[in-house]
């Protein structure tokens, strides 16, 4: 729902009417002089500083200065389309509750998307319904004298509320881009940036799964979510190199990487990856993970684990990864990933990983001559492993 109405009282002269959009739950509107308290609260919120480069110190004459800035925009035919975020609080009353912009692209075809929100906004969706507004409108109005086309969005790598209002509004992700935001505390390195987009016709819902490891109880272990203190429980591993991928492996040194890049392809829907930690101590122990290789988890899913040498030869792997693959076969009405058949690979001569997947129901159907260069030359088996409960080929 649109309307155009009349600049605030507060708005310098000759400012155009801002366009109003609501969807009965939020509504966008002109920023104003009576927003200025709550704009300094969201622009010294710790979380906004940490994701945006919102001035340092912010004060009550900065966020009056931005209002009239916001409000002057309207009337430049290349200028940002602000709105201030309204929302009604519990008891009734009506709220500031952040700020959402349209940014003039690369050309008047191309918008790019900006926002925030006031700290008492947060947890709500009211950003993904702000988002929504905004698209729809971009969409359907020549905002800056042509049809938009596409609207992108960036935020700084970590970043997950962000990136999860723009997924609940339908944006598709293309990537991240390296060396791309200034960093907000004044580092001399720039920050990685993820990058999305949006355009006409695209249904404004999420496209795919966003994923979540659901702790699970066994007898001996605990499957849950990772923890940024689980990297003190990493030991050093000496496999040979072609059992698993090098850049797979859990190591101290890279262990913030390795946890995001699998939080990313949780909120892709292409794996859900649990910590398996000691029941009784809650130490981590190792990591099992269900995975897809082309694209969201859907008809089959593979089985992947890893264990620190501490924890082998105690039934840890055997009793995650049948806890693994119980999430994955139970109904998704049920919680469970709704998969009809799962597969892994393995190393031929190794022989405690092949051990694992026969114990919960695993057979071998494959295997591929001299595919992993093994150390010392020459060159290593690789095996094919598949699952399918009864039923599953009916």
């Amino acid at each position: 729902m649109t309307d155009t109405s009349q600049p605030p009282a507060d708005a310098p002269r000759d400012t155009p009417p801002v366009v109003t959009l609501t969807d009965g739950v939020v509504t966008l509107r002109a920023h104003s002089v009576d927003d200025a308290d709550a704009i300094v609260e969201q622009s010294t919120d710790p979380e906004s500083l940490r994701w945006t480069t919102v001035p340092r110190p912010y004060s009550r004459e900065d966020a009056l200065g931005w209002v009239e800035h916001n409000l002057g925009a309207w009337g430049e035919p290349g200028g940002t389309r602000s709105w201030a975020i309204e929302w009604t609080d519990e008891t009734g009353a009506a709220r500031y509750g952040g700020t959402i912009d349209l940014r003039p692209g690369a050309a008047p075809s191309a918008g790019e998307l900006g926002f925030g929100l006031h700290p008492d906004a947060r947890g709500r969706g009211l950003m993904s319904r702000a988002v929504r507004l905004v698209v729809t409108h971009a969409f359907a109005t020549p905002v800056w004298g042509a049809p938009v086309s596409r609207v992108h969005w960036r935020a700084v790598v970590g970043n997950w509320g962000s990136r999860r209002a723009v997924w609940a509004a339908g944006f598709s992700f293309h990537g991240t881009i390296p060396g791309s935001h200034p960093d907000p505390e004044g580092g001399l390195e720039a920050l990685d940036t993820w990058t999305g987009s949006i355009t006409p016709g695209d249904p404004l819902s999420a496209q795919t799964p966003w994923l979540a490891p659901p702790p699970i109880a066994g007898e001996r272990v605990r499957l849950r979510p990772w923890r940024p203190d689980d990297v003190d429980a990493i030991e050093p591993r000496h496999d040979p190199e072609h059992w698993m991928p090098p850049r797979s492996i859990l190591r101290p040194e890279t262990f913030p990487t390795w946890l995001r890049t699998r939080q990313e392809r949780m909120s892709e829907g292409t794996a859900v990856d649990w910590c398996v930690a000691d029941l009784e101590t809650d130490r981590a122990l190792g990591s099992v993970t269900l995975f897809s290789r082309g694209g969201p988890i859907g008809d089959t899913a593979e089985l992947g684990y890893q264990f620190f040498p501490s924890a082998r030869g105690r039934g840890a792997a055997k009793e995650a990864s049948r806890l693994a693959v119980g999430h994955a076969l139970a109904p998704a009405g049920e919680g469970g990933l709704g998969v009809r058949r799962l597969v892994a690979e393995t190393a031929a001569d190794n022989e405690a990983s092949n051990a694992v997947l026969r114990s919960v129901g695993f057979v071998e159907f494959g295997r591929e001559h001299a595919v992993d260069r093994v150390a010392g030359g020459g060159w290593g088996d690789g095996l094919h492993w598949e699952l399918l409960p009864p039923g599953a080929t009916d």
